[in-house]
């Protein structure tokens, strides 16, 4: 591997989208060309959840890794994230997908918001009913 050669991995949660570079470095983390603590706003929580991936295979500090994240909030730029690092690890080394799989870091969350339908109020809610 040498040092421009990266992995691709793209990743999806509710409407959000990442898309993630892994190189092989010293463990930073770039989201939109900020360090990860300063994207997040040092949310220890959130930072904890991104290096699941990482973590599971312990090469925390192997690799740097490039995301660019778009759409939704943070809980759901988290979770597309960690799917868009997984994704990158098993393209790098195939031995490692048995292993993500089996955690369920390979797992799209096909969860999405329900669209609201014409004469209500919500996508099911409904006004509220008056007998008078």
């Amino acid at each position: 591997m040498t040092n421009s050669e990266y992995f691709y991995g793209l990743g999806r949660r509710k409407s959000s989208t990442a898309k993630a570079r892994l190189m092989k470095g010293k463990g930073s983390i770039t989201i939109n060309q900020k360090p990860a603590a300063e994207y997040f706003c040092g949310n220890e929580a959130w930072l904890s959840e991104l290096i699941v991936p990482l973590r599971l295979i312990g090469k925390e500090k192997d690799y740097d890794i490039t995301i660019l994240v778009d759409g939704g909030g943070q809980s759901g730029q988290v979770d597309a994230i960690k799917l868009a690092i997984s994704k990158a690890m098993s393209a790098m080394n195939d031995d490692l997908r048995g292993t993500l799989k089996k955690a369920g870091l390979l797992k799209r969350d096909p969860r999405e918001k329900e669209s609201k339908k014409y004469g209500l109020r919500g996508a099911r809610a409904r006004e509220q009913f008056s007998k008078r």
